[in-house]
């Protein structure tokens, strides 16, 4: 009797671990995740960038697929960084500063949390960015391994202490063949790896300081000046954005051509940097026989101005600002599934969600984006999405707070803090550079009309 009551207890037991996991999963998956730091969606060869470096993510994308319109729904770390874990909008997740950390009961619907309670061994390096010091020293506990760092992770790429000068990106590399070295053959993974790069280290005397290997790279490459870098872009911005910190961050980084060649061309070292782990991660997952069922999940967690309107940094509903690169990978994937450029709206808030179904775990009811699987495999929905919210409310002592609704063709910006409210109206079909704003165009007054309906009701829809 005792032992059929233990058999009983550990049936019990095992079910318990894994009730959100459906019956007939097969096997599961291991995913990489890997989040760069303020990259922008065409700082990517894949992405026809001629004079950035990057075969790694360019073979991988032909590996697998390349998204060409992927966006962030708030675009500041903390709170994309929230909406990556959570697949929520800020609006409901409520991160809306920097050290406003997850609740308990918020973080137990995490994809890191879901993952490791469906069986996964679940580990985290790099950025976090969720919380301050303490609060992010406390998610040690709730993974498998962990090498997570607070904020922006230091001041430095390379600490002017360590005698070896290793870059911050190729630790996090190494510290990433670490964990998949040490992997469980009998149990699936989930390694998130959050590289602090190509964030500027503000106001440091080299701001995109790049690994000592790359420092010849680009050397002999004259960039381009980005086309919607001229003063009359700037004086168009409205007057709260002329002043606020992405002016001042101009100022640092790109208000002369020399600052402009310097900068810009430390920013791409610094993305063939994490391209050159990347390639160290792929290789040592054939090394340990698990690339055939490993998902690589590439993406950013949100853009950056490169100078583009007379301003540095993100923040601001511009292309430059909320777009970012994405790529997903899947080795389980026919051939004739591989290699595609998918053109599908899709968002940050859909990577929690793309995950758990990967791992054949149910999203939560509360998780506002929706899984990418389909769109992996070729076969979008026909009711999948053809537009998103879009909003900003953190630090708005220096970043006027803006709110708005991105279609496949229009931008709606509306600068909530004025009365009355300031509004932009792009036209992105004709006007990519979003150059003439079309809001107080009589022509244009019916799309305006519709879009603000949007907007009020997204508003409403999406706490």
């Amino acid at each position: 009797m005792r032992v059929k009551e233990i058999i009983l207890a550990a049936v019990a037991m095992l079910l318990a671990t894994c009730h959100s996991v459906r019956a007939d999963t097969p096997a599961r998956p291991n995913i990489l995740f890997i989040l760069t730091d303020d990259q922008r969606w065409n700082a990517l060869g894949c992405m026809g960038n001629t004079n950035i470096v990057t075969p790694n993510l360019d073979r991988l994308a032909r590996q697998g697929v390349l998204f060409q319109n992927h966006f962030v729904t708030t675009s500041i770390c903390c709170v994309s960084r929230a909406s990556i874990f959570s697949g929520q909008y800020e609006r409901r997740h409520g991160i809306d500063s920097f050290p406003k950390p997850f609740t308990a009961a918020q973080w137990a619907q995490s994809y890191p949390a879901l993952l490791k309670k469906a069986g996964y061994r679940t580990g985290f390096i790099g950025k976090f960015g969720v919380g301050h010091n303490n609060a992010v020293a406390a998610m040690a506990g709730e993974f498998d391994f962990w090498r997570g760092l607070p904020e922006q992770a230091g001041r430095y790429f390379i600490e002017p202490n360590d005698p070896t000068r290793t870059h911050q990106t190729a630790r996090m590399g190494s510290q990433a063949l670490e964990f998949l070295g040490s992997n469980p053959t009998n149990q699936p993974f989930c390694l998130s790896i959050s590289f602090t790069a190509p964030h500027a280290r503000d106001k440091e005397p080299r701001e995109f300081t790049p690994d000592l290997r790359d420092e010849a790279l680009y050397a002999d490459l004259m960039l381009s000046t980005p086309p919607a870098a001229g003063e009359a872009y700037f004086a168009r911005l409205p007057k709260s954005v002329q002043t606020s910190e992405a002016r001042n961050r101009w100022h640092w980084r790109y208000d002369t051509p020399e600052k402009f060649q310097r900068n810009a061309k430390d920013y791409y070292r610094l993305i063939t940097g994490i391209d050159r782990e990347l390639g160290r991660m792929m290789a040592e997952l054939e090394t340990c026989g698990l690339a055939s069922n490993t998902v690589v999940i590439f993406t950013s967690d949100n853009g950056e101005f490169l100078g583009e309107r007379g301003l540095a940094g993100k923040w601001f509903m511009y292309e430059e600002s909320i777009r970012t690169p994405l790529i997903i990978c899947d080795p389980r994937s026919p051939a004739r599934k591989r290699g595609r450029s998918e053109t599908a709206l899709t968002l940050n808030l859909d990577f929690a969600p793309t995950m758990l179904e990967l791992a054949g775990v149910q999203p939560p009811a509360a998780m506002q984006g929706r899984s990418l699987i389909p769109l992996i495999k070729g076969r979008p929905p026909s009711d999948w999405r053809t537009e998103f919210f879009y909003e900003h409310h953190t630090a708005t002592e220096i970043l006027p707070p803006s709110e708005g609704v991105r279609t496949g063709r229009w931008s709606y910006i509306r600068w909530i803090a004025g009365q009355p409210p300031v509004e932009e109206l792009y036209d992105l079909k004709s006007d990519p550079l979003q150059s003439r704003n079309l809001a107080a165009n009589q022509k244009h007054a019916r799309m305006l009309d519709q879009l603000r309906f949007k907007w009020e009701n997204y508003r409403r829809e999406l706490k």
